[in-house]
């Protein structure tokens, strides 16, 4: 198995998720087989109990594994499907120590830091990195390693530790570091700093890694001045300092690893240049330029809970943009905290609420994502009704279907008091409930997860028919509320229908109201309907 370590210095954000997924597509380009693993240093078992404002999105794999939202980057730009065991914790690796420690298994030792934690880390690599992701039999060729935090963290040490055990044990020419840094521009000056990086990768060598390659992140090109400081000072070959400058989408950052030939660096460290071939991108090129190339434009009012960090939507964003793409359109996406929306807002805070509506009014359509807990709910209440009475194209994700389906049952069915007893448990219309196999008691993994089947009930329904007329669907799954199933009957006589079930029947995956115009928020061309998913 060949390694590439992604490591990153100065400052955390940088992109290093973006620049591991886009090493991985350069390799797959060149005939190789990819599989990525994503290091988080915190505490944590895994993302699923964290706040959108702590870490972004919680990422949702096949096997119900809640992880970083880089690992969402990796399946988007990698075309594989990821297991929970490709997201590394602190936590999990602690925990699985201590389980070993309790059964015996370390046999009277005293269980340290080193060798235990950091055996666990390296055992736990190697074994990931064998299973493979690309629907292929057989491990990958190239595995990804991408170290969250920042060098020199205390909680990243343990990793840093096993990580240089790793690279002695696998051999020279099976290991290569790839060292994500910045490259500030001073506004009085206007020189391009390298003392940060400088100090970067003294730090990282100090601890027993050495990079090969410098992956420079800047809002400019990088001037060959500070390509040759760089390489002078820090120890790399000017060749292999790359500079990943802004580019007006991050689907060009692939290309541009390729026009520095940092496909040639890595395969040539890791002893693959005879089997790889010159990388195959004109597909990848092809999809960057047609981006920049858009000029009509959509705008999706996104009414959420978490709109002041927009990656707690990342995924929700990421598939806006490939839908519009493939209808040769832009997303304009206007942020709407629900919140601003209500109207004790109009009292409080006037200003964003007379904002908020206008950007609500203005746009083409309407997105409810998914959320936690009350806050904000009256506020998607209204905009799922301003849609539904405005035959507004709306689209509810998990919250955003038990929304449409509260506000269906008030308006609709005249049920002032309907409600999920998330909100309200004790409403006396509950038609959105805690599904029965919850845990009360315990929040994380205990949700419905995963990948799921849903049942289409109706052949030509639309739903079917965006999935090529199939009878069923996979989709993943994150929630722990449900349609009450004893309201079904009633919602569905009242114009809601339920297009879409679980195996048993009672569960209920997708649903639409044919009262208004939906386009599938890129403005295919389907006839009036609203759509909702449990998921």
């Amino acid at each position: 198995m060949k390694y590439v370590l992604v490591t990153g210095g100065v400052v955390s954000g940088l992109g290093k998720g973006v620049t591991a997924s886009s090493i991985g597509v350069v390799l797959k380009a060149c005939g190789l087989r990819v599989t990525s693993i994503k290091i988080d240093p915190y505490l944590n078992t895994d993302a699923g109990t964290m706040s959108p404002f702590e870490h972004g999105e919680v990422f949702v794999l096949d096997d119900g594994g809640e992880v970083d939202l880089d690992l969402g980057n990796y399946e988007r730009f990698l075309d594989v499907t990821l297991t929970r065991d490709n997201n590394i914790t602190t936590g999990k690796i602690y925990q699985s120590v201590l389980e070993k420690e309790r059964r015996g298994d370390y046999l009277g030792k005293t269980v340290q830091v080193v060798p235990h934690i950091t055996d666990a880390i390296k055992n736990w690599i190697e074994a990931v990195a064998v299973i493979p992701v690309d629907g292929q039999e057989g491990p990958a060729d190239v595995c990804v390693i991408e170290l969250g935090g920042t060098v020199g963290d205390i909680e990243s040490m343990p990793f840093i530790e096993a990580l240089r055990q790793l690279s002695f044990s696998v051999g020279h020419n099976n290991f290569c570091l790839v060292h994500v840094s910045l490259i500030p521009v001073l506004g009085v000056v206007g020189e391009q700093k390298t003392k940060p990086t400088q100090h970067s990768v003294r730090e990282l060598r100090a601890l027993g890694l050495t990079p090969h390659l410098l992956a420079c992140r800047s809002a400019q090109p990088l001037l060959e001045s500070t390509k040759e400081k760089l390489s002078q000072f820090c120890h790399v070959p000017a060749g292999n300092i790359l500079n990943i400058h802004d580019v007006p989408n991050i689907w060009h950052v692939p290309l541009l690893l390729k026009n520095q030939n940092a496909h040639h660096s890595i395969l040539k460290q890791l002893n693959l240049l005879d089997l790889a071939a010159p990388p195959a991108l004109q597909d990848w090129t092809r999809m960057a330029e047609t981006f920049d190339n858009l000029t009509e434009s959509v705008r999706i009012a996104l009414v959420g809970k978490y709109v002041d960090l927009a990656d707690s939507y990342l995924s929700v964003v990421k598939a806006l943009l490939h839908a519009c793409i493939a209808c040769s359109l832009k997303p304009s996406i206007d942020w709407i905290a629900a919140s601003d929306l209500e109207e004790d807002s109009a009292k409080l805070t006037p200003g964003a609420h007379a904002t908020a509506w206008e950007t609500l009014r203005n746009a083409a359509c309407v997105l409810v994502p998914g959320g936690f807990g009350d806050r904000g709910v009256r506020g998607m209440i209204l905009a799922a009704k301003y849609a539904r009475e405005n035959s507004v194209p709306f689209l509810g994700i998990c919250l955003g279907m038990q929304i449409s389906v509260i506000e269906f049952a008030r308006s609709v069915l005249g049920l002032e008091s309907a409600n999920s007893t998330e909100f309200d448990d004790q409403t006396p219309n509950p038609v959105v409930i805690f599904m029965p196999e919850g845990s009360r008691t315990h929040m994380g993994s205990t949700m419905r997860l995963g990948s799921r089947r849903t049942l289409f009930q109706t052949p030509d329904c639309i739903t079917s028919k965006l999935y090529h007329n199939s009878e069923s669907v996979e989709e993943r799954h994150r929630h722990r509320y449900e349609v009450n199933p004893e309201v079904i009957g009633t919602l569905e006589e009242a114009g809601l229908k339920f297009v879409g079930k679980d195996y048993s029947g009672r569960r209920m995956e997708w649903s639409f109201t044919s009262v208004m115009d939906w386009s599938s928020l890129a403005c295919f061309p389907l006839p009036r309907l609203s759509l909702s998913l449990s998921n």
